[in-house]
């Protein structure tokens, strides 16, 4: 049942709330937020919203940059984090329009929610179900400079096999994965994080150290609707990130951040329902998936390339794409294999369990775009009946690592770089902009942006440059 304003105000008389913060997503997903006395808090704000300069989020100047705010009832929660009692709330960004708002189109939320929208009104089905696995690293400390005279960055784990803490007890090179102690120093810290999700209403499946010996954790939570998903996946983040922070830690997603260790991935699972009723399961078929599934997959894979300007948006997102840390480095799907972009589990067997994940998308994404775009790959894969067994993509049932070169040179592969994957959406983007999903102008900026990131980066030597060329 749909919260009503009266709730949110008994709720904040409950708690002895005294702030209400708002918590908008800018254009490359990170929250950004706003603070009013509680008092504030009345139905013009439900109504006018919240005024504010989405100029400076990053979108592109629309007839107006001004934008108000509308906060999302049903996400209203106590934020852990603030010492003065705070309930905070997501929401949606409107343009200021007359006779009324209208939803701004190029912001995270409601790309997706028109996402959804054009999934119902191509009759495919009615409910995205997805589940993302966040993995990431706990350090004790890190340090950076990018300054003209000084460059480069230090990172403490006590647990790591280069240091001398943890009284002896490190974790070897790429062999963390379910670590026990005294080895997982972060086990409380990790329960700590899962209480606190599961306080803000995201279900939590299991949590437990990775394969990344300086500190790589994963936390997989349960599966469900979309939008809600993608809102989640921003509360995951924010929470983790804080809850490190408050132990005198840091947290951080970043693909690659050790090199030679394993990187960290948000595999997301999918499946689709029609009515109540999922509809990517057929017992007949390869992996007793339904002709939609395996549609679905061939449009994933279909625009692989250019999916990955979405999924996998940094530069670091590309360092974890190589061969040899469990990341998928060819286009293809298989049951049960991890080394194939899309895995289908072996063990979801029951017709509403029957699913996929895509393997490359990691958590520097923005989670709506991200989602989204998954979405209307999948779609496009469906109206277009893409088997991708028939365009040569699988099922690989074998270790796709442990190719020949020539035999992978016979297998399409993913981008190497972010570069390649612009030069990709740039050319493969008409799935995207199909129902008004996404707007031009949206993936215009995008690129842009993308683009800007890459020219600030090859002007900046890096300490490899000089261990490689000081002395010639």
């Amino acid at each position: 049942m749909a919260r009503t304003l009266q709730d949110v105000l008994k709720l904040c008389e409950e708690k002895e709330v005294k702030i209400v913060d708002f918590k908008m997503t800018d254009i490359d997903g990170r929250w950004r937020h706003l603070s009013i006395p509680v008092e504030r808090l009345n139905e013009d704000t439900m109504i006018y919203g919240i005024g504010f300069d989405g100029s400076n989020y990053g979108y592109a100047p629309v007839e107006s940059s001004d934008m108000v705010f509308v906060p999302d009832l049903d996400s209203a929660t106590i934020d852990p984090f603030s010492e003065v009692p705070t309930l905070t709330m997501i929401g949606d960004v409107m343009i200021i329009d007359r006779p009324e708002n209208r939803p701004f189109d190029q912001y995270p939320r409601n790309v997706t929610k028109r996402a959804i929208a054009y999934m119902k009104e191509q009759g495919v089905a009615d409910t995205m179900i997805v589940g993302p696995e966040y993995e990431f690293y706990i350090f004790d400390n890190v340090e950076f400079s990018t300054r003209p005279e000084e460059s480069g960055f230090s990172i403490e784990a006590c647990q790591a096999e280069w240091s001398t803490g943890n009284n002896g007890y490190q974790v070897r090179h790429k062999a963390g994965y379910h670590t026990s102690l005294p080895l997982d120093v972060n086990q409380d810290l990790r329960n700590r994080m899962c209480l606190l999700l599961e306080d803000w209403g995201v279900k939590v499946k299991y949590h437990h150290p990775e394969v990344g010996g300086p500190g790589q954790m994963e936390i997989e939570v349960e599966l469900g609707e979309m939008t809600h998903m993608a809102d989640n996946t921003m509360v995951a983040k924010y929470v983790i990130k804080n809850a490190a922070a408050e132990e005198g830690c840091t947290a951080t997603f970043m693909p690659k951040p050790v090199a030679g260790e394993a990187g960290s991935g948000m595999h997301v699972h999918m499946h689709l329902f029609k009515d109540g009723e999922p509809i990517f399961y057929d017992e007949k078929n390869y992996a007793q998936l339904s002709d939609q599934a395996l549609w679905f997959i061939g449009g994933m894979l279909t625009h692989a390339s250019s999916l990955c300007a979405l999924t996998n948006p940094s530069t670091n997102s590309y360092k974890r794409l190589v061969p040899g840390f469990e990341a998928p480095v060819t286009v293809g799907y298989a049951m049960a294999n991890r080394s194939a972009v899309v895995r289908i589990p072996a063990y979801a067997k029951a017709p509403k369990n029957k699913r996929f994940e895509l393997r490359n998308p990691d958590g520097t994404c923005n989670p709506y775009y991200a989602f989204a775009a998954i979405l209307m790959a999948g779609l496009d894969g469906i109206k277009n009946k893409i088997d991708p067994h028939e365009k040569g993509w699988g099922p690989y049932d074998f270790n796709l690592y442990t190719l020949s070169e020539e035999e992978k040179a016979q297998i399409d592969s993913l981008p190497k770089t972010l570069d390649e994957a612009l030069d990709a959406l740039e050319a493969d983007h008409d799935y995207l902009t199909a129902g008004g999903v996404f707007p031009e102008r949206l993936i215009e900026i995008w690129i842009e942006r993308k683009r800007g990131e890459l020219d600030e980066m090859s002007k900046i030597p890096t300490p490899v440059e000089f261990s490689m060329y000081y002395d010639l």
